[in-house]
Formats: C-alpha cells, structure tokens, sequence
C-alpha cells in the first residue's frame, strides 16, 4: 500500500502546485495595469473643462475646442494604424514584451470608445455634424502640416546654404506665367515633304 500511496501524493503535489500557481499568476496578471500608449489627452480635457465651466462656454467656442479634440483623436488613430503592424510584428519575433503590446490593445478600444463620444457630442451641437467632423478634422490636420512647411522653407533655405556653403538659386517669387502657344500650323524642316528626283 505504501508503494501506491507515495506515487499518488507525489502527483497531487505537482498538480496541485501548478494549479495555485496559475491561478495567482493569472490572478496577478488581471489585476496589473499597463503603462498607457498615449500620454493624457489634453484635449479632451479642455473641452471636458468648458462643457462644464460655471458660465456656460459659448456655442463656437465648444465646437471649435470639439473640432480640436477631433484633430487630436485622428493624429491617435494615424500613429495606432503606423505602430500596430511594427509592433505585431517585433511581437512574434520576441523583441517586444506582451505589457507594450497589451497598452497599445487597450489604447485601441479607449480610442474608438472616444471616437463615439467625440461623434455623440457632435450630434448633440447639430445634428448630422457626426459624419463629418472627423474627415474635416483630417482636412484641418494637413492643413497645419502644409503651413508648417510652407512656414519653415526659409529656415530649410537658410539650413541648405550653411551646410553646403552655397547659395539657394531658387527664390521665392511669384510663379512663372505660361506662354500662350501661337495656335497655327506648325512648319518645320523636318516635316517638309520631299520631291522626287
């Protein structure tokens, strides 16, 4: 009997260790909070704030402060769209941890529960503004990404002709206006017919 008897305690005793440990493993594990992908959102928040300031904000004000929640909301979803393919991939291959591919997953579902938020609000200031405040909320995007640009050539010419010791040869003036091309027949050489001989 006690050739039976060790065997069986033996075998409790290793199953029934690995059971306490996943179970506080997983216990553990549902309890921990990720650090967050995105920093805090101030956006949101200034708009929270004037939503429910004391004397109500004006109309203007709170859509414009909604318009630029909306900015910020699609600057989030362009880096999550850029980042989850890079990320997923450096997870399978290991050199990321699940906790970074954890925080981008919840960043995800805050996103598109803000997303609705952000399309309820709209709604409520008119009606229908839902549909279309995120694509007008891109076209403002690229909007400020060309003025910077377009602020930022002469430091870009200046940088140019410091770093190479030369000097720009483009200038910013007015574009060159077009020629009008005469509108009759075109003669040329080569075009001219032949006479036998």
């Amino acid at each position: 009997m006690a050739s039976v008897l060790v065997p069986v305690i033996y075998i409790i005793t290793i199953f029934g260790g690995l059971f306490l440990f996943t179970y506080y493993y997983r216990r553990h594990l549902s309890i921990q909070s990720y650090e967050p992908y995105f920093p805090s959102h101030p956006e949101r928040n200034a708009y929270v704030t004037l939503l429910q300031s004391d004397p109500r904000a004006s109309d203007a004000l709170l859509k414009s402060a909604l318009v630029r929640r909306a900015m910020a909301d699609v600057q989030r979803v362009i880096r999550i769209r850029e980042d989850k393919p890079a990320l997923q991939n450096l997870l399978q291959k290991g050199s990321i941890g699940d906790d970074l591919w954890n925080s981008l997953l919840s960043a995800e579902k805050e996103l598109e529960a803000e997303i609705v938020e952000v399309v309820g609000e709209a709604n409520s200031f008119v009606e229908g503004w839902g549909q279309v405040i995120f694509p007008t909320a891109n076209e403002m995007l690229a909007n400020e990404r060309m003025r910077s640009v377009f602020e930022n050539i002469q430091s870009a010419k200046a940088e140019f002709e410091r770093k190479y010791e030369v000097k720009a040869k483009f200038t910013s003036g007015p574009a060159p206006t077009s020629q009008p091309r005469p509108s009759g027949p075109a003669t040329s050489s080569a075009g001219a017919e032949r006479t036998p001989s």
